[in-house]
Order: C-alpha cells, then structure tokens, then sequence
C-alpha cells in the first residue's frame, strides 16, 4: 500500500529511511486534496486483465502505453536520467505510473509549496495531475519497472521549475484553490 508523507527540510539523502523527527504522514483523502494525486491499487501480475485499470483507461481515455525499466544496468545515461527525473518540473499532461517491479519515490508539492513524498511499490498507480511540480527518484534499491499510460501519442516533455506562466500550471492552481 501507498505511503505518502510531509518531507523535512533536510539536505541529507531523502532515500534513507531515517529523518530527524517521525515523518508526518497522510492518508490517501489527504493527499488527493492537498495535491489533486489519485492512487489505485491494481494487479501488477496481469495489468492488461485488472478491471480496475481496464475502467480507468476506458474512462480517463488512456489509448497508449509503454514499458520502463529504471536500473543502472537497463537505463542508457543512468546517473543523468536520474538527475533529470529528479529536476522538480510539470507537464501538460497527467502523469500516470503503474509499478510492475521494484520501488521509487514521487514528490509532489502541496499548495503552500510543501514537498509531499509518494512512496510507490509493486501494484500501486499514481496519476499527478497535468501542471503539478513534481520530481521522481529511486529508492535505495535502485530498480523499478513501471507501465506509463497516455491519452493519444505519447508526450513527456518535462518543463522546469518556474513554468507557473503555463496553462496548464494556471489550471491546476485553479483546481487546487476549488478543491480536487
């Protein structure tokens, strides 16, 4: 199961599992309207078989999708991959990640600007939504396998923190502010 929590301020290497003080942590309500980010738990062993996903992608109108391996031994230009999965940046899209195989951490930004982190393991899926700044790395395990969902052709252009003049940032501030 998912576990999302408030990270501290710390420069230390935020994979670890130790903190300064016990991480505050939320529940799946709280981290939907704090930051707009749904959660699904669906069958890693058989994904193209989960009615669940089979209803989100109907609904939602995922028409493509692709596989991701993230380990230092399948990754080309590992270490820069992962620095640049690590640059904190939005996108016009929704970002959706199934995981299939391993582990890894999502963080998100709350409306005061606050880092939310997602821990995500075999079965869990996540949807950021589109505008959202985000950042994404590895556990300590260093591995993950990960399905990507998309309306249409894929695009995954990621834009760097500031991009708060785009459209799709100034829509979903709009959303933040109303409620998810």
């Amino acid at each position: 199961m998912v576990r999302a929590w408030y990270m501290d301020s710390s420069e230390e290497d935020q994979r670890l599992e130790h903190h300064r003080q016990p991480p505050h942590f939320l529940d799946l309500d709280e981290l939907c309207k704090a930051t707009g980010v749904e959660y699904f738990k669906l069958n890693p062993d058989d994904p193209a078989e989960d009615e669940k996903l089979v209803k989100i992608k109907h609904d939602r109108h995922y028409t493509y999708e692709d596989q991701l391996t993230c380990s230092k031994e399948c990754l080309p230009n590992y270490e820069e991959k992962l620095r640049n999965f690590y640059t904190e940046h939005l996108h016009t899209d929704e970002e959706i990640r199934l995981v299939l195989e391993g582990s890894g951490y999502f963080d998100v930004r709350d409306g005061k600007d606050e880092w939310i982190r997602i821990e995500v393991v075999r079965g869990d899926m996540i949807v950021i939504p589109a505008g959202i700044y985000h950042r994404f790395t590895l556990d300590t395990k260093n591995f993950i396998v990960a399905k990507r969902f998309f309306i249409g052709e894929p695009v995954w252009t990621p834009h760097n923190r500031p991009a708060d003049h785009m459209e799709c940032r100034k829509v979903y501030l709009q959303k933040l502010n109303k409620g998810f």
